[in-house]
């Protein structure tokens, strides 16, 4: 199996001690976090914003991966690298000017990825990854953490691995969507550089331990 990064995404994690869950998280042997930020408008949830990223980022080292599901994410891109985005993704559905949005991330500072949702085809991301750091293949509907991972979703991936070799090799493939020990290694071996686990990571009794199997270790 082809090792992957795991990103654990603390949208799983506890609400009331999320502190604590980026410590252990952490200790626990993740290479990045995932911050899922909701806009109840773009997807159907509420989750967390600006303070938040601001007053967890001290509490780790790691590569912080900002996933905006927010319509219009230009208007709060600066504010989110501000507050400690070393990554900051935006949904291609959800933005009209995406060449402008993929500049501004840029020029803010941090690195950008472009995200696409399991029904929108992934030709679209075609005229954008030669800028792009990250494409991110979602592999349930974003919104609500707990899903299983849809069918149909290795083809993606593969497509979108294909997409990236052919025009910017050093850009990254992350998927985020139901994944497990049972089928991270079939989903690194499509083309997944970056594994995001929710549920897979903060349910489990001994995290680090199931960090190490997401892996493939």
């Amino acid at each position: 199996m082809k090792k992957a990064l795991v990103a654990p995404s603390i949208l799983s994690g506890n609400f009331a001690r999320m502190g604590d869950e980026v410590k252990d998280i952490t200790a626990c042997g993740a290479d990045w976090i995932h911050v899922d930020v909701m806009d109840g408008v773009f997807v159907p949830n509420l989750t967390f914003g600006f303070k938040m990223i601001n007053d967890i980022r001290p509490l780790s080292d790691l590569f912080y991966d900002v996933h905006l599901m927010i319509t219009e994410p230009h208007r709060y891109v600066e504010r989110f690298v501000k507050a400690g985005a070393d990554l900051v993704s935006f949904h291609i559905e959800a933005e009209s000017d995406i060449s402008g949005t993929i500049e501004l991330v840029k020029k803010s500072g941090a690195k950008v990825g472009l995200a696409v949702n399991p029904d929108t085809d992934i030709a679209k991301i075609e005229p954008f990854i030669d800028k792009l750091d990250l494409i991110l293949v979602m592999s349930v509907f974003p919104g609500f953490g707990g899903q299983k991972f849809i069918d149909g979703s290795l083809e993606r991936i593969s497509h979108a691995a294909a997409l990236r070799d052919k025009h910017n090799k050093s850009a990254k493939i992350e998927v985020d969507g139901g994944i497990n020990a049972d089928n991270s290694s079939s989903i690194a071996n499509a083309g997944a550089d970056v594994l995001v686990a929710g549920n897979a990571v903060f349910g489990a009794t001994d995290r680090r331990a199931a960090i190490s199997a997401i892996r493939g270790e």
